[in-house]
């Protein structure tokens, strides 16, 4: 069984910032990547067909026979027993979204040629907000996933203090000082050498990543992800970080998605709740031009390699692309093209160069190279955003 995880063209460009460097089946959403949750449940890799200038990191294998699955899907044990079932030529669609594909190698893109279409039902992560949004739910299934017959390491610390042990599972390595942990609403589930320090306070449903560091006196409320090799610290609720980022210092964090090789300044915080309880309208690159989310409560979605500096103010829905890098006083503007740089009293361009040498400095704290091929996909994301940097244009 050959699995090969498909863009939806329109679906992909729904999820901008967060597609602009990695194919829709690289979010994280709960514990795992939507690609993760597929590998675990087939017992088999998968790979991706994706967008052109990131199909050299994002290899497509292709075979003689395969199973092309919508990469926004989220997999479970349902939709995976009707996707094994398609023969060649037959595909699964939800409303007007097509699901999944069993076709040959010419049958591309995806969806073309199909012969008999069935009817599935499916989550689909088909908007940026829908990360923060099912976290919670996609937390306590993966955790299902990963613990089924394993047996935690558990918590050893004397001073620390846990509500509903049994669904706390600690993998080797992890290290927890004199916290609380409370898993009366929800799993928690701590990585290989993740640490929590003094004085921590969390609530499940929360996944701490390999690596990653809760730091002093935290405050964690439930339904948030952390990725591998992040820090986190002052008040955090409902967020998702993909990895490799840092909030480390106090402040507020709410409803947000922040992706990979991200900082946050001390005191730096995000609104998550309209002062008048309307719903959070935030940019739409599909649009290009606000949309409304249905949400009450929605804060910040960041964008690859972005930073902000000390004291930084988000407003509600702020929206904030690749490699930007956001400073000063006031409320900066809530949608923030790709390679920005100022705030805001204004914008000028974060020069290719010059981010490539902030985000090598930084990849290199993490022990990983900055590629030619990693690059190559950020001169491609300043090239496609352009158009959104309008002080260029004057």
């Amino acid at each position: 069984m050959n699995i090969v995880l498909f863009d939806d063209p329109t679906i992909r460009k729904d999820l901008l910032p967060f597609t602009f460097t990695r194919p829709v089946g690289d979010i994280r959403v709960g514990i795992l990547t939507l690609a993760d949750k597929w590998k675990k449940l087939a017992g088999a890799d998968v790979s991706f067909f994706t967008e052109p200038y990131l199909s050299a990191k994002y290899p497509a294998k292709i075979t003689s026979d395969n199973l092309f699955i919508n990469g926004a899907a989220v997999a479970d044990a349902s939709l995976f027993e009707k996707v094994k079932q398609l023969k060649v030529g037959e595909g699964l669609v939800a409303g007007e979204t097509l699901l999944a594909v069993r076709a040959d190698a010419l049958a591309l893109p995806p969806g073309s040629n199909i012969k008999t279409v069935a009817y599935a039902d499916a989550t689909l992560i088909d908007k940026p907000w829908r990360i923060f949004q099912f976290n919670g739910a996609q937390i306590r299934a993966d955790y299902k996933l990963l613990t089924a017959g394993r047996k935690s390491v558990g918590v050893n610390d004397v001073h620390t203090r846990v509500y509903n042990a049994e669904n706390i599972f600690v993998e080797e390595g992890v290290t927890i000082r004199a916290a609380i942990l409370n898993a009366e609403n929800g799993p928690i589930y701590l990585d290989k050498n993740s640490q929590i320090h003094d004085g921590a306070m969390i609530r499940g449903p929360f996944y701490l990543g390999e690596g990653s560091h809760v730091n002093m006196g935290a405050k964690v409320r439930g339904d948030t992800s952390v990725g591998p090799q992040s820090k986190i610290g002052g008040e955090v609720s409902n967020v998702v970080i993909f990895g490799y980022s840092n909030k480390a210092h106090d402040g507020f964090l709410g409803n947000s998605v922040i992706g990979e090789w991200c900082n946050f300044g001390a005191d730096s915080n995000t609104s998550n709740l309209k002062n008048n309880f309307e719903n959070v309208k935030v940019w739409s690159y599909v649009s290009k031009r606000f949309v409304d989310t249905g949400l009450m409560f929605c804060g910040l979605l960041m964008g690859d390699h972005s930073k902000c500096g000390i004291n930084t103010m988000f407003n509600t829905g702020t929206v904030v692309g690749a490699s930007a890098n956001i400073f000063g006083d006031g409320f900066p503007r809530t949608f923030i093209p790709s390679f920005s740089w100022g705030g805001a009293s204004g914008y000028m361009t974060f020069k290719i160069d010059k981010a490539f040498e902030t985000a090598r400095k930084a990849m290199e704290r993490r022990n990983i190279v900055l590629s030619d091929i990693d690059k190559d996909i950020l001169r491609e994301v300043y090239r496609q955003t352009a158009e959104f940097r309008s002080w260029e244009k004057s």
